[in-house]
């Protein structure tokens, strides 16, 4: 239960107004925690799409904008937040000290504003073309966040540190990395066949493992390359941009 609450305290927006502990075993557990907190999300984000399409009855536009708020609503704007610090670290063209240092400032830039902006409409315009084509989508909704972060947990965990410091530096000193690698395996794993079964399909799952396998090995491979080792703004930014190659995959794929 402190996982839970503990992902739900540094994830989300979500006030939990408590000290929790943070030993080894209540770490670990936050981040086996979190791929399910990602469902949760995506399930909120699925009853604000079903609120404004059959409820209220707005297009899919005004929808798929609104989704997309949810989602930011719902994290704080955490990882978006990461997203436009990589944004501007990466496109400094600077040196791996210098873009680290540009990880740290909590000013955005005009390359992660647009790195943003950009990012905000293709999610809103992947919303908007999944949801103008109805069909099943609660499915979608709940393995898309869920998936991502389990990706995450293993690339994150299987990464080296790209500084001696900061938050991310805290948690991964007391992470049990092989009780997380095997439990983020598990639930991806157990996730895309549940999948499979619902939607009657062997495609799809098999494209999600795909995918989220090759944003892990290729993010991985980037970052040692151009900032040495994982940080807390790179995880935000590798959420966000695998949770927009899955949904392109779903539009590709259905």
């Amino acid at each position: 239960m402190n996982g839970l609450l503990l992902a739900l305290q540094f994830f989300t927006s979500i006030p939990i107004r408590k000290e929790l502990p943070m030993e080894r075993k209540d770490v670990t557990g936050m981040y086996v925690a979190l791929p399910f907190v990602g469902g949760l999300i995506g399930l909120a984000m699925f009853g604000v799409a079903m609120l404004f399409v059959d409820v209220i009855g707005t297009g899919s536009l005004l929808a798929a904008v609104f989704v997309v708020v949810a989602g930011i609503a719902l994290t704080g704007g955490l990882h978006l937040d990461g997203f436009a610090d990589m944004g501007d670290a990466f496109f400094s063209y600077r040196d791996r000290e210098k873009r680290l240092e540009i990880l740290d400032d909590p000013r955005i830039g005009a390359f992660g504003t647009m790195a943003l902006v950009l990012l905000v409409i293709v999610k809103i315009a992947l919303f908007q073309e999944l949801l103008h084509r109805n069909g099943v989508l609660l499915p979608y909704f709940i393995a898309v966040p869920l998936l991502a972060r389990a990706g995450m947990n293993v690339y994150f965990s299987t990464t080296r540190l790209a500084k001696e410091k900061g938050i991310a530096h805290f948690f991964k000193e007391k992470l049990a990395t092989g009780t997380l690698n095997a439990s983020s395996f598990g639930i991806g794993l157990a996730v895309a066949i549940a999948l499979g079964f619902v939607l009657h399909s062997n495609i799809l799952p098999v494209v999600f493992l795909i995918v989220v396998s090759g944003a892990v090995f290729l993010f991985r491979s980037w970052s040692l390359k151009h900032f040495g080792g994982v940080s807390g703004d790179l995880c935000g930014a590798f959420i966000e941009g695998t949770e927009a190659l899955l949904w392109l995959a779903i539009i590709i794929c259905i």
